[in-house]
């Protein structure tokens, strides 16, 4: 029994130390705007407007998000 507590804590501090730090649910809620729009894999890395909303006060008033690249046929 203490082989499977400990097997089950130690799964537990992973998957909690895993968790990103920069990305918080109460920026969604905030600014009505998906995890994907301010970050990209790998690890949450900032984007444009990950690095707009951190540096502009923690608001996306202002940003313009560039143009989405035309598809090449």
């Amino acid at each position: 029994m203490r082989q499977l507590f400990g097997l089950v804590l130690g799964a537990a501090a992973i998957a909690v130390s895993a968790q990103p730090v920069s990305a918080k649910p109460e920026y969604t809620r905030k600014t009505s705007k998906d995890c994907s729009y301010c970050h990209q894999p790998p690890g949450y890395n900032l984007n444009d407007a990950g690095r707009y909303y951190a540096d502009h006060n923690h608001s996306l008033k202002g940003f313009t998000p560039p143009p989405k690249p035309k598809p090449s046929h």
